[in-house]
Formats: structure tokens, sequence, C-alpha cells
């Protein structure tokens, strides 16, 4: 481990010893001494994805002759909601339309959607920052991001909501996106035909 991490994963451990004194856990207990650094080891993995540009993700891009939508589809997640600070998860899908044929191998979506959400985030903000990843990063014509996720600050807060999942897309295009939309819909299975 580097010398600046360890010192910000000693200054977060200081943090979080704070907290939880504050809030009255006692970490003396036996079990909880080693609490305040797993805590900001945890939170460190957990953020990780700031200061990463995840254009710098997509490695060697293929061209080929492609001309057929491609889809990506239920990609898992975690992320950490940045108004609790308690994790969102579920899975994120996607589908674009390749611009000159150009292509990603399949591992980098994993890659990319890893990173943006390995940050402080909204699930609205996160499945506009993948589309926008795609659509910049690849060149895409078209491109559509569906994640579905239980947002467990909601669960914790409200009996009401256990099981509640919630889902956000986004769409990105350089033309009319109506023929693309409808296709892609479908392959990521949405809405079906009549």
């Amino acid at each position: 481990m580097d010398k600046k991490r360890s010192a910000r994963e000693q200054k977060a451990a200081r943090a979080a010893q704070d907290f939880l004194t504050a809030l009255g856990v006692d970490t003396a207990v036996r079990g909880m001494e080693a609490t305040p650094m797993r805590v900001a080891k945890l939170y460190a993995t957990l953020f990780d994805g700031l200061g990463t540009d995840p254009n710098t993700l997509w490695g060697e891009v293929f061209e080929t002759c492609a001309r057929g939508l491609v889809a990506v589809r239920h990609i898992p997640f975690c992320s950490m909601c940045e108004h609790h600070l308690v994790p969102f998860f579920g899975a994120v899908s996607i589908a674009y339309l390749p611009g000159r044929g150009r292509v990603a191998g399949f591992s980098k979506f994993a890659e990319v959607v890893t990173c943006l959400s390995h940050r402080p985030q909204l699930q609205e903000r996160l499945t506009a920052e993948i589309a926008e990843a795609v659509h910049t990063g690849l060149g895409a014509h078209g491109v559509l991001v569906v994640c579905e996720a239980e947002q467990l600050c909601m669960m914790l807060r409200s009996t009401h909501a256990r099981g509640t999942r919630t889902v956000t897309s986004e769409m990105r295009g350089d033309e009319p996106l109506d023929s693309f939309a409808a296709q892609a819909w479908q392959m990521l299975g949405g809405a079906k035909k009549a």
C-alpha cells in the first residue's frame, strides 16, 4: 500500500473512531477495537472510483463491421447513496449502437460501471454517467442504460419499502433515436412487441 493511501486510511480511521464515539459506541469493547480501521478501509474501497476518468478504462477499442445493437445485461453493482452513505445495489443493463463499428471488450463495461458506482452517488446520476461514458468513450451512435436497484436507506427507514426496487434509464445519441430506442428496450427486456 502506498504511503498516501495509508495516511488517508489512518486519518479516516481516526474520524470513524470520533464518529462512533459521538454516537455512544464503545469501540474499546472486545471485537470492536479494529472497527474504525475496518470502516476506513471499506470506505476507501467503496470510493476508489473518485478521481478516475471512466473513459480511460475502455482499453483497446476494436473496429468491426458491427451494425446492429450490442447489449451487456445485468452487470451487478453496489454504490453508496450520497445522502446517507449507505448502499444501494442492483444491476445495470446497457444497449448501444456502435459508431463506425467501434466496440469494446465486454468486461470493460463492468469496469466502467464499477468505477462510476464506487463514489458517493445518486442512482439517477449513476445511470446518466454510464450512458455518457459509453456515448463519448466508444463514440456510440445511440446508448440506452437501465439501472434497477434496491435503496438500503429507503428500506432502513420504512418497513413498507422492503423489497422496493427503483428503476432509472438514460439515453444518449447523435441522431433520431426512435428506432434505436424501441429495439434497445426490446433487447433489454423492456417494452414488448404488440
